[in-house]
């Protein structure tokens, strides 16, 4: 067992070897003046730029991983972080997820294993009276998040949240996972892109202050959040889905990959 255990944390450690940004930039984000906390992550086809981001996005995005998948200390989400880092010449964009877990090696010493474990779950399914959304109309090589291409927003307020694209049922679930208190689990089997417009009250408290762009979010799948102030009369998440989607919420246990930090140090290295 302990030989196993090293040989995980060894491969997660080297996973993304010889693939690392040409440079890279991490400096403590300024704290918030206004008491709203904006989180962005996004960049270009040579760049990456995140604002305001915690250790624990950073990790979802390098492992491709939720939030409730991360095993750590408190502060991987309270401590903030702005994020400048170049990819080297002629690099892929699909090559960013082990660059950010070399980024994590190098400078916080991160080092991580993983664990299978059976969790609580929510399973997206559909409800009695069937699906009530619209298939999208989707305009072929549209860019995400431009007219006609897919796309998702999300907001979040002191009292709702507000979830509108063209998205498809799996990146509903996906979405959900990020704010409620345990993964959803897509068994709906029903494919294609849809148009949803849900709100909701926002009493199961979210996860992470993570809106969501483009078919799995921003760039490499990342979050970009918006503040939105939703109405106090909006309804539960389990009432808004069924009432206005035909979906539903059921209890139920899932095998869930665990990414157990073994030690990750508060103050990266100097850039």
């Amino acid at each position: 067992m302990q030989l196993t255990a090293g040989l995980l944390i060894f491969a997660a450690s080297c996973t993304a070897f010889g693939q690392s940004f040409e440079v890279a930039s991490i400096k403590p984000a300024a704290p918030p003046t206004d008491g709203r906390l904006m989180v962005r992550m996004g960049g270009d086809a040579g760049r990456v730029s995140y604002v305001n981001v915690s250790l624990t996005n950073i990790i979802m995005n390098a492992f491709k991983v939720k939030e409730h998948q991360i095993s750590g200390p408190n502060w991987l989400n309270t401590e903030r972080f702005d994020v400048s880092a170049k990819l080297p010449a002629g690099a892929a964009r699909d090559q960013v997820p082990a660059m950010l877990q070399n980024l994590l090696t190098e400078r916080f010493k991160l080092t991580l294993h993983r664990e299978p474990k059976v969790l609580p779950a929510y399973a997206l399914v559909l409800a009695k009276s069937g699906l009530k959304l619209q298939p999208a109309e989707v305009v072929e090589n549209a860019a995400p998040g431009q007219p006609g291409g897919p796309g998702m927003k999300m907001m979040m307020g002191p009292r709702g949240r507000h979830l509108a694209g063209r998205i498809t049922l799996q990146q509903l679930a996906d979405s959900l996972s990020n704010w409620l208190d345990r993964p959803v689990v897509n068994m709906t089997d029903t494919k294609g892109v849809y148009d949803v417009d849900l709100e909701w009250s926002g009493d199961e408290g979210p996860r992470s202050i993570l809106g969501m762009r483009g078919p799995g979010g921003g760039p490499e799948g990342g979050p970009r959040p918006e503040i939105h102030d939703e109405s106090a009369d909006a309804p539960s998440i389990f009432t808004a889905l069924q009432e206005k989607l035909g979906l539903k919420l059921d209890s139920t246990k899932a095998p869930v990959d665990i990414l157990i930090i073994d030690h990750v140090e508060k103050v990266p290295t100097e850039n």
